[in-house]
C-alpha cells in the first residue's frame, strides 16, 4: 500500500506538440487548476494529488499506449485523467486494463461503446466522459430543424452538403449527418466527401460544392488551423448557406486565423463551457490563472474529469495505485453510480457504454445528460454566442453576413422539443 503522507500520483496524456496542441495546452491547464483547487481543499482524503503529464504528440495508438505505459510503469499513477486523444482507437485501454487502474477521457469515439461492453470485467476502469462522436451527427440535424422549424431560419432548399475530414472521427460523425438527414426532411446533396487531411487547400472542394446549391454545408474535419483556412477560402466567394465546422472552430486559434471570416460560422461541442454562473465562475478563474489568451471552454473537459475523479475515489474511501483491482472497482463503481453537476452540464455514466449520455438527442432531461452546445461566432472580438440547446442558450441566432436576408423569417421563435424518436439509440 502506498504510504498515506504521500503525493497522489494522476496520470494526464495531453497532445502538448503536434496538431492538436492547442487543445493539448488547455487540458494541461485544466488538470492543473482542478488539482490546485482540489489540494487547497484537502487533496484526496487528505494526500495532495500530483499531476504527472505526458505528451502524446500526433496521438498515434504508439505514442498513446506508451505514455499509458510510462505513466503506470514509472511514476505508479492511481488514474489517468485528460481530454481527448483521437487516434490510438482505444489500443491504450489495454496496458490501463492490465493495471487496474481508472482512466477517464474524453475521446468522443464510438469505439469506446463497443470496447467497454465486449468485455464489462476488463475494462471496468475506462470511462469517456462525453457522448460519443456519433451524437454530432444526429444532434446537428435536430439542430438545424430546430432553427428551421422555428422560424429563426428559412432556409433556401433542404439540400445540405457534407465534406468530412479524412480521421475516423470525422467521418463516422459525417456519415451519422448523412444518415439522419432524411429522417427530418433534409437531402444530402454532396458527399458524405472525405478530403485527406490535415490540409489548409480547401478551395477545390468548395467548388466541388457549389455546384449543388446546397442550404448547408458542414465540414467535419476538426483541425483548427485547418478549419480557419477553409473558412477564409469559402469567404473569398461564398455561398447562399448555412456553414457549420467541426469543433475546432470553438478554439481562440480558429478565431486569430480566420478573423472576419469567421462572423456567422456555426460550431458545436458534445463538451463545452456553460454560461450559467457556475461556467462564469470557472470562466473567470480559469482567465485570471493561465491569461487572457487561454481558451477555459476546453480546459473545463480535464478540469471536471478530476473533480469528478476525486469525489470518486473519496466516496469510495481512497484511490488504488497499478494492481489495486479491488479499490479501483470500487471508485468505478462510484463514478458510475453518481450523477454530476459540472461546469459544462450533467456528466451521468450510462451503466453499459460507461460513456456520458448526450442532452437533447438521447434524454429529453437536461438534468440527466451533457448539452450538445451549439455557438455562433457573430463578434470575432467577443465570447462565441450560445444559441442551442433550450435551456442553456444566452443568445439568438442571426443570419449569416454572407447570407441574403431574405432567409431570415420575422416570424417569432416557438420551442420545438421534438426528440430523435427515429434515429436508432446506440
Amino acid at each position: 500500500m502506498d504510504d498515506h503522507n504521500q503525493a497522489i500520483p494522476i496520470g494526464s496524456m495531453v497532445p502538448l506538440t503536434g496538431p492538436s496542441a492547442a487543445d493539448g495546452a488547455e487540458f494541461r491547464n485544466g488538470m492543473i487548476l482542478a488539482c490546485e483547487e482540489l489540494n487547497a481543499r484537502g487533496g484526496l482524503l487528505g494526500r495532495p494529488i500530483r499531476p504527472i503529464f505526458a505528451d502524446t504528440c500526433r496521438q498515434t495508438a504508439q505514442e498513446v499506449v506508451s505514455a499509458a505505459r510510462w505513466l503506470i510503469e514509472k511514476h505508479k499513477v492511481h488514474a489517468i485523467i485528460n481530454g481527448y486523444n483521437i487516434g490510438p482507437q482505444n489500443s491504450e485501454y489495454e496496458p490501463i486494463a492490465d493495471a487496474g487502474i481508472i482512466y477517464v477521457h474524453a475521446n468522443t469515439l464510438l469505439q469506446h461503446h463497443d470496447t467497454v461492453m465486449s468485455d464489462p470485467e476488463r475494462y471496468f476502469g475506462c470511462f469517456m466522459a462525453d457522448p460519443a462522436e456519433y451524437w454530432y451527427g444526429p444532434g446537428f440535424i435536430k439542430f438545424l430543424s430546430w432553427l428551421r422549424d422555428t422560424g429563426q431560419w428559412v432556409p433556401n432548399s433542404d439540400r445540405i452538403a457534407i465534406i468530412s475530414g479524412s480521421t475516423p472521427y470525422s467521418i463516422v460523425i459525417a456519415n451519422a449527418m448523412a444518415n439522419a438527414a432524411a429522417s427530418f426532411g433534409w437531402k444530402v446533396c454532396f458527399g458524405p466527401k472525405i478530403v485527406q487531411t490535415p490540409t489548409s487547400q480547401w478551395r477545390d472542394v468548395i467548388e466541388e460544392v457549389r455546384a449543388t446549391n446546397p442550404a448547408v454545408l458542414a465540414n467535419t474535419h476538426f483541425y483548427a488551423g485547418d478549419l480557419a483556412h477553409f473558412q477564409r477560402q469559402f469567404g473569398e466567394d461564398p455561398m447562399d448557406c448555412l456553414v457549420y465546422l467541426q469543433y475546432g472552430a470553438v478554439h481562440r486559434s480558429f478565431i486569430d486565423i480566420a478573423q472576419e471570416a469567421s462572423v456567422g460560422v456555426i460550431v458545436s461541442s458534445i463538451v463545452g463551457l456553460l454560461r450559467d454562473e457556475m461556467g462564469k465562475r470557472f470562466e473567470a478563474r480559469y482567465r485570471d490563472r493561465f491569461g487572457v489568451g487561454s481558451t477555459a471552454t476546453i480546459g473545463c473537459q480535464s478540469y471536471s474529469n478530476m473533480h469528478h475523479y476525486a469525489v470518486a475515489a473519496a466516496m469510495a474511501g481512497g484511490s488504488g495505485p497499478p494492481g489495486d483491482f479491488e479499490q479501483n472497482r470500487k471508485v468505478a463503481f462510484a463514478l458510475r453510480g453518481m450523477i454530476y453537476r459540472t461546469v459544462h452540464g450533467t456528466i451521468r455514466y450510462h451503466p453499459d457504454w460507461q460513456a456520458v449520455v448526450p442532452y437533447p438527442v438521447v434524454t429529453r432531461d437536461p438534468s440527466l445528460g451533457m448539452p450538445h452546445i451549439f455557438y455562433q461566432i457573430q463578434d470575432f472580438r467577443a465570447p462565441l454566442s450560445m444559441i442551442a440547446p433550450e435551456p442553456y442558450n444566452t443568445e439568438r441566432f442571426i443570419l449569416p453576413p454572407w447570407m441574403s436576408k431574405s432567409r431570415l423569417s420575422a416570424q417569432p421563435a416557438q420551442t420545438d422539443r421534438r426528440g430523435l424518436t427515429n434515429i436508432e439509440q446506440q
